[in-house]
């Protein structure tokens, strides 16, 4: 298998990139979506229970986003250490509740790890989260790798590499999850 990931500007085109893969034939089983929900804005559509640990405490899953709880396996409301409140949606969402935040190796970036994204780009992905990009994961055939990346690529996709050399140049070297939340923080 081979986990394909794009970065995007906002929550509508994650959407679509998602829904496009699944109208393509992927399982919405291997599509995972997570965005900061630093203004909650998407609180109210979620419905979260306390599940008693501290880190993902309002976890749960829920209605739609505008369709997007429908589309993909459970949507949840969760914090996580360094990036704040967020969204998610399929095997992140279950990686990141399954055994608690503070339980998964390196919260999100270990959760990313997880899902097979080598450690140096989880702390990339994990930082553009924490900066408001929203992330859409694909766990697929490594054969349809290629055909997954096409459908992300269009307008809205962030080139998070570039993103990640901007970020470097201003001192950043890793995503830390003690650093203080400044959802403003998207160059």
């Amino acid at each position: 298998m081979k986990t394909v990931v794009g970065t995007y500007d906002n929550v509508q085109t994650a959407y679509a990139v998602a829904n496009d893969l699944i109208s393509a034939g992927y399982s919405r089983n291997d599509i995972s979506v997570i965005a900061s929900d630093a203004k909650s804005e998407y609180a109210p559509y979620v419905d979260t229970v306390d599940t008693g640990d501290d880190v993902a405490k309002g976890a749960g899953i829920g209605a739609a986003i505008g369709g997007l709880g429908g589309l993909l396996v459970g949507l949840g409301a969760l914090a996580i250490p360094g990036v704040g409140p967020v969204i998610a949606a399929g095997p992140l969402l279950a990686a990141l509740t399954g055994a608690g935040v503070g339980a998964v190796t390196g919260g999100i970036v270990g959760a990313l790890v997880d899902l097979g994204i080598p450690d140096e780009e989880a702390h990339i992905y994990s930082e553009g989260l924490r900066r408001g990009h929203v992330l859409v994961i694909a766990q697929v055939p490594d054969s349809s790798a290629n055909a997954v990346t096409r459908v992300m690529e269009r307008p809205g996709l962030v080139d998070i590499q570039r993103q990640a050399d901007s970020w470097r140049a201003s001192g950043w070297k890793s995503f830390d999850p003690e650093l203080e939340v400044a959802p403003s923080r998207r160059m």
